[in-house]
């Protein structure tokens, strides 16, 4: 049986880092092929603006005196994506390694200072996010995903975050490979214009087909990234299926994440008026207790997030 993640604890809120990609791509810079952050590793001056980056981040974590749930490069590190970069099966292996070690490297400074501390290994889809995967079957998706999830037992993280899935198949099959290595799993759907994911589902007839198809390798819990709260808050509503959805990362601009992508500069939005969305959630949905940023967002969105969420949740500094 997997290790689960801990359940909701009262006084006790999560907040994740932003989105690293869009941060470190547009406001400082650097380029790396097909969205593989993990490349940068290979950097120095990326990498030593990366521990700057998540300096940031942990500052901002340990002013409003939260719990830190940080993932970071890993989201391409699986066997297609790592074909297509030139990495063997091992090669991967090691590559994945060297994410989880930049992370518990830059969290060292703030055990002391921040009271819990949680790995995340970043899984994305085998295809583009953006687009429908219609042909991808759950027992494929069972099957592929294995492998990068075999290579994250051994890693011992404290969670998987399965970001911008839109295909229900898929999902179904990272659950079950996600259970079949023993490491427990967030599954993270991604939401269109039209409040539903690109496969056609609400994100209710999302969550509760998943939940039924996985039985007993259900993820742990799910949640929401890639969106901005006009997008994904009509999918919301009420209901038991809503008690599973626990993870919410916005983007931070009112656009739609296509012509996001081809912007070529980053687009922050309004941090303030996200901060105060957020906060209307977390008031609204009082067992949501992980909270953090997508495409735009990185301490600045942080902070205001977690300004509001706290205060809404009872337990702001």
């Amino acid at each position: 049986m997997p290790r689960p993640f801990p359940k909701s604890q009262s006084g006790v809120t999560y907040l994740t880092e932003g989105g690293v990609e869009t941060e470190i791509m547009y406001k400082h810079g650097f380029t790396f092929p097909h969205f593989a952050m993990f490349e940068l590793l290979k950097n120095p001056d990326a990498v030593a603006q990366l521990h700057g980056m998540y300096r940031a981040y942990f500052d901002v974590v340990a002013k409003h005196g939260a719990a830190a749930l940080v993932g970071g490069f890993d989201y391409r590190a699986s066997p297609d994506w790592g074909k297509l970069l030139g990495y063997s099966a091992s090669g991967l292996r090691d590559i994945q390694s060297h994410c989880i070690e930049f992370l518990r490297e830059a969290a060292k400074p703030y055990e002391g200072q921040i009271s819990e501390i949680r790995i995340v290994s970043v899984l994305g889809p085998r295809g583009d996010a953006y687009s429908k995967n219609e042909t991808l079957t759950a027992e494929a998706a069972e099957e592929y995903h294995s492998t990068q999830l075999e290579t994250v037992r051994a890693l011992d993280v404290d969670l998987v975050w399965a970001g911008t899935l839109s295909s229900v198949a898929e999902a179904v099959g990272v659950s079950r490979a996600a259970s079949q290595a023993g490491v427990p799993v967030c599954v993270s759907f991604t939401i269109g214009d039209d409040h539903r994911l690109l496969s056609g589902h609400s994100l209710e007839e999302a969550i509760t087909t998943v939940d039924v198809e996985t039985g007993s390798h259900q993820p742990d819990f799910y949640g929401v990234n890639c969106d901005h709260p006009d997008e994904f808050g009509p999918a919301l509503g009420t209901g038991a299926w809503m008690e599973r959805l626990r993870c919410i990362r916005p983007n931070a601009a009112k656009m739609d994440k296509i012509s996001l992508c081809k912007l070529g500069h980053l687009e922050d939005g309004n941090p303030v008026e996200l901060g105060q969305q957020m906060g209307a959630l977390a008031k609204r949905y009082p067992h949501m207790d992980i909270f953090g940023g997508c495409c735009g967002t990185w301490d600045r969105h942080i902070d205001e997030i977690a300004g509001q969420v706290l205060q809404r949740r009872g337990h702001a500094l």
